[in-house]
């Protein structure tokens, strides 16, 4: 905890943001931070609450210790509050950035709507390690002589790579891409995590022993049957990639385009990338419609501000949630309310309880979004039909699964009914028992905290499957 009356005292306080005006003018992040001051009194407003539902399981699936590293820092221990911190969350800049933070959400001042500023303190911790030259590499001391594959660099494989590596174990990572990352890079915008967070850990991870083998995409570069003969273990970790498909009368329509490509194209050029594909996709002087209403469709609407969109109009089947939530019914646990992320912030106009009907066109070009309004079912009220004008339009509805054809087809291991690879939470191994999954291809689309927590647990699994016990964390 903090300070014993620092709850009663002292009021929550966030960063700002630069103006909209300004910020949509680059592509860099746009948070700015408090002073280290400012960060331990919002630490001291952490209170002796008895049971700290905000490291259990329903708000924070990596088990920071939040309590202790909020203390620590009241007391001015910030290196060891990071070394607090990096003892469960191998990488924290990346969560105090883009996780939504459902450890706030479940923390007991929450009850009165002034939840301790958890994913600020977070943040402030991990930026400070890297800049005081706490964080460095941390190779092993004795080789283990085994060689693990970890087929994917988001990030539940650059977690499960970096504790198997601690381990001793020659850790090698193949990424179709040609930098790590996942969609942390390719999908996560620059303007909510600048890539440099991703390359100077990766930079770590190879100074601890991992190898990064680049442009290579399993399942077609390379047989499986040949990386389960180079190593003694095989972790998948290649996440879900697969787009819903809403089957929309005119999806074809040119100008139509689901969302992540989208994303990643915007990346690739931020970061100088040069096999961009033929066709770019630009929102300027555009009217931009995005269907969806989730992080992916918000990232799309951030993203085509800074192309210079005319109108963004993000379409939601959902109705409009309460702006505050029935405390007694949802707490601890993630609410259903009304939030505008910055993205939404910077000018989208947001139509609820819509229920988009088909995509219009002339000319084999989109010329408007065709919807009505929802019933309480989510089916279209008849005679509430209308039209968004619509130059550009991006399906943002998620993800299914993985992508089957390669990888998953070719190493045979079987799908649970979702499409998933299956393995379960305590052994990660699938039906082949030399390889293991993490992550989003076997959970589903899900958290970055999902993700790290699934890498580490898989990375004991492996560990423990290889030696006979295991001494990595879970």
């Amino acid at each position: 905890m903090g300070k014993v009356t620092g709850f009663l005292e002292i009021d929550r306080q966030e960063p700002r943001y630069q103006p909209a005006s300004d910020r949509i003018r680059h592509y860099r992040e746009f948070t700015l931070p408090l002073t280290d001051g400012e960060v331990e009194k919002q630490a001291a407003r952490c209170m002796d609450c008895g049971i700290p539902f905000c490291h259990g399981p329903q708000g924070c699936p990596v088990n920071n210790q939040i309590p202790d590293w909020n203390d620590l820092v009241y007391h001015d221990d910030w290196e060891e509050a990071a070394r607090n911190l990096h003892s469960t969350n191998n990488f924290p800049e990346f969560t105090g950035r883009i996780c939504p933070a459902p450890c706030e959400e479940a923390c007991t001042l929450n009850l009165e709507d002034i939840p301790v500023a958890i994913k600020t303190v977070e943040q402030a911790i991990a930026d400070k390690a890297w800049a005081s030259g706490w964080i460095r590499p941390e190779p092993a001391d004795v080789k283990t002589g085994k060689s693990v594959a970890v087929v994917g660099s988001g990030p539940a494989g650059l977690a499960a790579a970096q504790q198997l590596a601690r381990a001793g174990h020659d850790v090698h990572v193949y990424e179709r891409e040609p930098k790590a990352g996942g969609l942390l890079r390719y999908g996560i915008p620059d303007f909510k995590m600048e890539k440099s967070h991703i390359d100077r850990r990766v930079a770590q991870m190879e100074a601890e022993g991992v190898t990064f083998h680049y442009g290579v995409n399993v399942g077609r570069d390379l047989p499986v049957s040949e990386l389960n003969q180079k190593h003694d273990a095989v972790l998948f970790a290649g996440g879900a990639e697969k787009p819903r498909d809403p089957q929309l009368p005119g999806q074809e329509l040119k100008g139509v385009h689901n969302a992540m490509p989208y994303l990643v194209q915007q990346n690739r050029r931020n970061g100088f990338e040069n096999h961009i594909p033929e066709e770019t996709v630009e929102a300027s002087a555009r009217h931009v419609v995005v269907i969806g209403g989730g992080d992916t469709a918000s990232d799309c609407v951030g993203t085509a501000f800074r192309q210079g969109a005319i109108a963004v109009t993000q379409l939601d089947i959902r109705p409009v949630p309460p702006k505050v939530e029935d405390k007694l019914l949802t707490w601890p646990y993630w609410p259903t309310k009304f939030r505008t992320s910055s993205s939404q912030a910077e000018g989208a106009e947001r139509e609820f309880a819509a229920v988009t009907l088909g995509i219009e066109g002339k000319n084999g070009r989109v010329t408007g979004v065709r919807c009505a309004r929802a019933d309480a079912k989510r089916q279209p009220i008849p005679g509430t039909e209308f039209v968004i004008k619509a130059d550009l339009v991006f399906i943002a509805l998620g993800f299914v699964s993985p992508v089957h054809e390669g990888l998953v087809e070719q190493s045979g291991v079987a799908l649970d009914k979702r499409g998933n690879v299956l393995a379960d939470e305590q052994s990660y191994v699938t039906s082949n028992p030399k390889v293991f999954a993490a992550g989003d291809m076997r959970r589903g689309q899900s958290l970055v905290v999902w993700a790290i927590r699934e890498g580490r647990q898989a990375a004991h699994a492996i560990d423990a499957y290889l030696m006979g016990s295991s001494a990595l964390p879970r």
